[in-house]
C-alpha cells in the first residue's frame, strides 16, 4: 500500500500530513465498502470545508462516472486520461456528514457503485484578534461559530483545547515584552479540523528608561529618557493629550526634547509611552511644572533708618518667594511684601527677588535701596528777629543734604563743609511760634526728623486809637494779630491802667486822669519771653464843654476853655466857622439868628468836645391891624434874616404861639376901641429874642351895629377855616423846622400843592416843552453842595467810590464800626423818609472790594430789606457787583449770607436772604426787592409797574421791622435810588395831606446827598407818578384798592412762605 505524504506551510507553521488509501476497508473509509463496487483503489485524498477529494483506479473502458453525496445530489464526470482518476466534489457544506456512492457508468447502465461516508471540516472562526498586550500578556479574542463547540489554540508548540463553556476570550500570559508570538486557531467538528486561522501579535514594549525633566523655565519643560532600542518608538503625551510621536532612530542616546508654549507657574503631567510594532506600553510619568514669571512692581515702599519694606505684585499661582541680599536668602511665603530689619543707616543695599513653584526659581528681579538717614542731633535755635530765626545742628556723617519744614515751607540745606551747620529762615512773621521740622536726606530718602519751637520777635503795634476818651480817663485799643501775645503798657506822668482784650482787639483803660490834659503812652509787645520794640502814642483827655460859661449873641458865640486843643468849629450844616485854639479862648462871629451850632473842638484830629448851642434869634418887628371890627386882633410881623422855631405873641397876658415861619396871628375875645399892649418875640430852642414891644388899638367903629354882624362874620370865619382844613391843607400846614438833624436848609418857601390842583399844576411845568420842569429842576443844581465830604475824599477812601463825583456828605453819611477812623467808611448816606429823618440808607451799588463793608453795614444798621433798582450789568458795563450769593451761600468777613427764596417776576424779583454772624451765630431774616426794568438815567416806560413795586416795599416796611432803616441802591445811588424814596414819600403825602410836594422833598433830600433825582426825566416822572396815582384813585379807585393791593399782597404773602 502506497504512503501519501502532503506539506503545507501556514505562516509560519510547516504541517506534514501523511495519507493512506482506503481499499474498500472500514478502517480506510468513513464507510463501510460496497461489496460490489467495481471502481477500485477508491481513496479520499483531501477534505475541506467544502470539498471532498477521492481519488481510484480507472475503470478500463470506462470514461463516465457518477457520484452522489445524497438527497439526490450527484455529480457526472469524466475521466478520459489512463491512469488513476482524481476527482473534488465542491459546493459541499462544512462540518457535515456525507454518505457517498461512486458509480460506473456503461452506456446506459449505471452500476450500483462504490459507497462511502465522508464527513467536511468545519469553517474558521470569522474573527480572531488581540485585545489586549501588554508586557507580559496577549489577550485573544473570537467569535464562536454556531453548533460548533471545540476550538483548538496552537502557540509555541503547544495546542490549547476549549470546550463548549468556553466564551471565545483567552489569555496567553507569561510572555516576554517587546516579542512577535504566531497563534493558529482552529474550530473542530467530530475529528476535523478547520484549515485554521493564524494570527501573529505582539507584546507591549516596556516603560522608557531615565525619563525626567532636565530643564524648566516659564514657557518650556526639557524631557530625557534612555533610547536604546532602535525597534521602539516614542508617543510623548502631556495633560492626557499625545503632544509628539518619535521614531527611535531619529533620536540620541539619551533622547531629549523640549515641550514649549506652556504657561508659566503650571504643574503638567507627562507620560512617554513606548510603541513596537503599533503597541503602546504602559508608559512612563512624569510631573514636572514650569518656571514661575518674576513678580512686577518689585521695590521699596518704606525706608527708615534701621530696616527697608519691600513690596511686589503677587504672581498668579505663586506663594513662596526667595529674596537674595548680601549673600542670604530669606524664604517669604504667602505675602507679598516684608521687612528687612536689623540694616545700617544710611547705606545702599542690593535685593533680587525670585518667584518660587514646586523648587523651581525665575529668572529673579533685582532692586537697589537704601536706608534712610538718622536724624541730627543738637538741633536748636540760635538767634530770632521779627522775620527770621537761626537754626543750629550737627553734622550727621559724610550726608551733606538737609531739608527744613515749618508750616507749609520747605528749604533746602546743602553742608557742604563742617561739623556744626547753621541755616537762616527769614521771611517769616512777627510774634509767630513756629514748629521747625529737620530731616537729613540720602538716596532721596528722609529720616524721621526731630522738632524744634522757636518764635520770632513780635512786632510793634501797628496802629492805636482813643477808641474812649472821657473827662478822667483814656481807653487805647489796638488790634493784636497774633494768638498769646501779651501787652506792657508805660505811660509818663501818674497814669495807671488795666489791660483786657476781646477777641482780636486789645483795650487799655487809663484812669484818674486830668480833664484836657495830654499823656503819652509806651507800649510793648511780649511773646514768649521775648520783646518788640516800644510804640509810642499821644492822645489827651476830653474837654468839659459843658462847663465853660459860653456868651452867646444873636451872631456870635464866645467862651474860654481849659484843656488842650487845637482847632475849634461851629457849623449849623451849611456854614461852618473856624477859630484857633491859642490861649484857650473860643470866638465864632458871623452866625446866622436864631440857627443851631455845633461846636466842636479838636485836638489834632481828635475830638475835645462836642456841644450844640442854639443863638439868639432876630428880633422882629410888628403891627396890628383893625380886625373883625375890634373883638380880634390881627398882628403881623416882618421876617429878618435868621431862623426860629416860634414867635410867641403876648397880648395884655393872652399869650400865642405860632410855630414855624408863619407871619401872623389872629387873637380874638377883645373888646373895640380898646388899647393892648403887645409883646412879640422869636424863639429858637431854649433862646429867646428881646421883644418887640408897642400898643395895638381895636377898631372903634360899629360898635353897636358890629355886634350883628360880628355874629354874622365870626360864623363866616369859622366856615372859612373849616374849608381850608379840608381842601387846602397845605396852606396851614405845619412847616419843618429850619434846621433839621444838624444841616441847614437853605430859605425857601413851601411848594406844597392840594391834589385837586395838581393836574392844572402839571399842565403848567409841562407847558412850552416843560419849561417850568426845567427851571425848577435848575434850581436844585446847588442845594447842598457847600457841605463837606473830606472822609470820601482821602487815599483810602477814594477807591471805594464807584463814581469821584457822587460822594457822601460827612454830616449825614453812614458811619460803620470800627476802632479806627480811617476804616468806618461807606458811600451810603441817611435819607429822610415821611416819617423819620432817618428812614432810608441811600448807597451806591457795591464794588468787588467793598461787598464786605456793604453786608458789615446792613448787621450794624439792623437792616431788614434791601430796595435794588439796577440791574448787575447794564449796556455791557457793570452797574452793581452781585453781593448776594451766587450758589447756595457766600461768606462776607464775619457774615454768612444764605439765599433761601428766590421768586421772578417780569418786572422785578423777590428774594430772602438769611444773614448769619459768625462769631456770635445771631441770624437775621433780610429781604431783597429787587426792581429789574428801570435803565440807568432814566425812567420806566410806565408809572403803573413803579407804583406797585414800591407798594410791595411799603407793605413790608409797615408790617416787617417797622422803624428799622431801608436800604436802597442803583448804581451811583442818587438818580434811581432818590427817585423811588421820593415817590414812596409823595404817595404818603397824597394819602395823608392831601397834598404834595415834589420840589420841596428833592430839595431835602439834597440836603443829605448829592444829585438826588438825577435827571430832569426823573423829576418830571415823579410828577407823572403823582397825576397818574391821583387819576387812578379818582376814576378807578375800586380797582386799585382791591385787585392791585390784593395782588401786592398776594406777591408779599408767597415771599414771606
Amino acid at each position: 500500500m502506497d504512503l501519501f505524504t502532503f506539506r503545507v506551510r501556514t505562516g509560519a507553521l510547516l504541517w506534514v500530513l501523511c495519507l493512506w488509501p482506503l481499499w474498500r476497508t472500514a478502517s480506510l473509509t468513513d464507510a463501510q465498502p460496497n461489496s460490489k463496487a467495481e471502481a477500485e483503489n477508491v481513496s479520499i485524498v483531501a477534505v475541506t470545508e467544502t470539498t471532498v477529494t477521492i481519488s481510484f483506479e480507472k475503470v478500463p473502458g470506462v470514461d463516465d462516472y457518477n457520484l452522489f453525496y445524497g438527497e439526490g445530489n450527484g455529480t457526472d464526470f469524466r475521466w478520459i486520461n489512463a491512469g488513476p482518476v482524481g476527482y473534488t466534489q465542491g459546493d459541499l457544506k462544512p462540518a457535515t456528514n456525507y454518505h457517498m456512492i461512486l458509480r460506473l457508468k456503461v452506456g446506459n447502465e449505471t452500476r450500483p457503485g462504490f459507497a462511502f461516508n465522508v464527513t467536511t471540516a468545519p469553517e474558521n472562526v470569522a474573527e480572531f484578534k488581540a485585545t489586549d498586550q501588554t508586557e507580559s500578556s496577549i489577550t485573544l479574542q473570537w467569535t464562536k461559530i454556531p453548533d460548533i463547540h471545540i476550538y483548538i489554540l496552537k502557540f509555541d508548540g503547544n495546542e490549547t483545547t476549549f470546550g463548549e463553556e468556553h466564551a471565545g476570550i483567552h489569555e496567553v500570559k507569561n510572555l516576554s515584552s517587546r516579542t512577535l508570538y504566531d497563534f493558529t486557531l482552529y474550530s473542530v467538528f467530530e475529528d476535523k479540523r478547520s484549515s485554521g486561522f493564524n494570527l501573529t501579535a505582539a507584546t507591549a514594549p516596556a516603560k522608557a528608561k531615565g525619563f525626567k525633566a532636565v530643564t524648566q523655565n516659564e514657557t518650556s519643560v526639557t524631557l530625557q529618557w534612555t533610547n536604546d532600542d532602535l525597534e521602539i518608538n516614542y508617543s510623548l503625551r502631556f495633560n492626557g493629550v499625545t503632544k509628539k510621536n518619535f521614531t527611535a532612530g531619529d533620536l540620541g542616546n539619551p533622547a531629549q526634547y523640549t515641550v514649549t508654549g506652556l504657561q508659566s507657574t503650571t504643574l503638567y503631567d507627562f507620560t512617554l509611552v513606548t510603541v513596537f510594532r503599533n503597541i503602546s506600553g504602559a508608559g512612563e510619568s512624569l510631573r514636572a511644572a514650569t518656571a514661575p514669571l518674576d513678580t512686577d512692581g518689585f521695590g521699596p515702599v518704606h525706608q527708615n533708618d534701621t530696616s527697608i519694606t519691600l513690596q511686589w505684585e503677587p504672581v498668579p499661582g505663586v506663594v513662596e518667594y526667595l529674596l537674595r541680599f548680601n549673600g542670604a536668602n530669606l524664604t517669604i511665603k504667602e505675602t507679598n511684601a516684608t521687612t528687612v530689619s536689623d540694616l545700617k543707616s544710611g547705606t545702599w543695599f542690593n535685593f533680587t527677588l525670585f518667584s518660587v513653584f514646586h523648587r523651581l526659581l525665575s529668572r529673579g528681579v533685582s532692586v537697589s535701596a537704601a536706608t534712610a538717614p538718622r536724624d541730627a542731633n543738637g538741633f536748636k535755635a540760635q538767634t530770632q528777629t521779627e522775620i527770621s530765626v537761626t537754626l543750629q545742628w550737627e553734622r550727621v556723617g559724610d550726608i551733606q543734604d538737609y531739608v527744613i519744614e515749618y508750616d507749609t515751607r520747605r528749604e533746602a540745606v546743602n553742608a557742604s563743609a563742617g561739623a556744626v551747620v547753621t541755616h537762616l529762615v527769614s521771611s517769616l512773621l512777627s510774634g509767630k511760634l513756629y514748629n521747625f521740622t529737620l530731616t537729613t536726606h540720602f538716596a532721596n530718602l528722609s529720616s524721621r526728623g526731630v522738632r524744634v519751637e522757636a518764635p520770632t520777635v513780635p512786632p510793634s503795634v501797628s496802629s492805636v486809637e482813643a477808641s474812649e476818651r472821657t473827662l478822667t480817663s483814656i481807653t487805647l485799643r489796638w488790634k493784636s494779630e497774633g494768638a498769646g501775645w501779651t501787652y506792657r503798657v508805660d505811660s509818663n506822668g501818674s497814669a495807671h491802667g488795666t489791660l483786657s482784650q476781646n477777641a482780636d482787639v486789645v483795650s487799655y483803660a487809663a484812669t484818674s486822669l486830668k480833664p484836657g490834659s495830654l499823656y503819652s503812652f509806651s507800649i510793648v509787645t511780649e511773646f514768649k519771653t521775648l520783646n518788640s520794640s516800644a510804640f509810642g502814642y499821644d492822645t489827651a483827655t476830653v474837654i468839659d464843654c459843658g462847663a465853660v460859661d459860653w456868651e452867646v449873641t444873636d451872631s456870635s458865640i464866645r467862651g474860654v476853655v481849659q484843656g488842650v486843643f487845637t482847632d475849634a468849629s461851629a457849623s449849623n450844616g451849611s456854614q461852618r466857622h473856624q477859630n484857633s485854639g491859642s490861649s484857650g479862648k473860643v470866638l465864632f462871629m458871623g452866625l446866622y439868628p436864631g440857627a443851631q451850632y455845633d461846636l466842636k473842638l479838636v485836638y489834632k484830629e481828635l475830638d475835645q468836645c462836642d456841644i450844640s448851642l442854639f443863638i439868639i434869634p432876630p428880633r422882629l418887628t410888628a403891627k396890628c391891624k383893625n380886625w373883625n371890627a375890634g373883638y380880634s386882633i390881627y398882628i403881623e410881623w416882618d421876617s429878618p434874616s435868621g431862623v426860629w422855631d416860634l414867635v410867641e405873641v403876648n397880648v395884655s397876658g393872652v399869650s400865642e404861639r405860632v410855630e414855624h415861619m408863619q407871619r401872623f396871628v389872629e387873637i380874638n375875645n377883645f373888646q373895640p376901641a380898646k388899647k393892648y399892649q403887645v409883646s412879640v418875640s422869636s424863639v429858637s430852642g431854649p433862646r429867646r429874642s428881646s421883644p418887640y414891644v408897642f400898643t395895638c388899638a381895636t377898631d372903634a367903629r360899629g360898635v353897636i351895629a358890629g355886634a350883628f354882624f360880628g355874629v354874622l362874620l365870626f360864623i363866616v370865619l369859622v366856615c372859612a377855616i373849616i374849608f381850608i382844613k379840608l381842601r387846602k391843607p397845605g396852606i396851614i400846614r405845619k412847616q419843618k423846622k429850619s434846621v433839621n438833624g444838624g444841616i441847614q436848609t437853605s430859605v425857601r418857601k413851601d411848594r406844597w400843592i392840594p391834589l385837586d390842583r395838581f393836574p392844572a399844576h402839571f399842565s403848567k411845568l409841562s407847558a412850552d416843552e416843560n419849561k417850568g420842569f426845567s427851571l425848577e429842576y435848575e434850581d436844585l443844581g446847588i442845594v447842598g453842595t457847600d457841605q463837606s465830604q473830606k472822609a470820601a475824599t482821602t487815599n483810602e477812601n477814594k477807591p471805594k467810590n464807584r463814581f469821584i463825583n457822587v460822594l457822601p456828605y460827612d454830616q449825614s453819611r453812614v458811619k460803620l464800626t470800627s476802632s479806627s477812623s480811617h476804616n468806618d467808611y461807606i458811600n451810603a448816606s441817611y435819607m429822610p423818609g415821611y416819617s423819620s429823618s432817618r428812614e432810608f440808607i441811600a448807597a451806591q451799588g457795591p464794588l468787588s472790594s467793598t461787598v464786605n463793608d456793604f453786608w458789615r453795614m446792613i448787621w450794624e444798621q439792623k437792616v431788614r430789606r434791601i430796595v435794588m433798582v439796577t440791574n448787575c450789568t447794564e449796556g455791557g458795563r457793570t452797574k452793581c457787583e452781585q453781593y448776594w450769593p451766587l450758589g447756595p451761600s457766600r461768606t462776607c468777613a464775619d457774615l454768612e449770607v444764605l439765599t433761601t427764596s428766590e421768586q421772578k417776576e417780569p418786572e422785578w424779583t423777590l428774594r430772602e436772604f438769611n444773614v448769619k454772624h459768625r462769631h456770635t451765630s445771631e441770624e437775621r431774616t433780610v429781604k431783597h426787592f429787587h426792581f429789574t426794568a428801570w435803565p440807568d438815567h432814566g425812567v420806566p416806560q410806565g408809572t403803573q409797574v413803579l407804583i406797585q413795586f414800591r407798594e410791595l416795599v411799603r407793605h413790608h416796611m409797615q408790617t416787617e421791622a417797622a422803624g428799622t432803616p431801608t436800604v436802597v441802591h442803583c448804581s451811583a445811588g442818587v438818580g434811581r435810588t432818590g427817585t423811588i424814596i421820593a415817590l414812596d414819600v409823595l404817595l404818603q403825602q397824597m394819602d395823608k395831606d392831601k397834598a404834595v410836594d415834589v420840589n420841596g422833598f428833592v430839595h431835602k433830600m439834597r440836603l443829605h446827598r448829592p444829585h438826588m433825582v438825577q435827571t430832569e426825566s426823573q423829576y418830571v416822572f415823579l410828577h407823572q407818578c403823582v397825576l397818574d396815582s391821583l387819576q387812578l384813585n379818582e376814576k378807578e379807585e375800586n380797582i386799585y384798592e382791591n385787585e392791585l393791593i390784593y395782588a401786592n399782597a398776594t406777591a408779599l404773602q408767597d415771599f414771606h412762605t
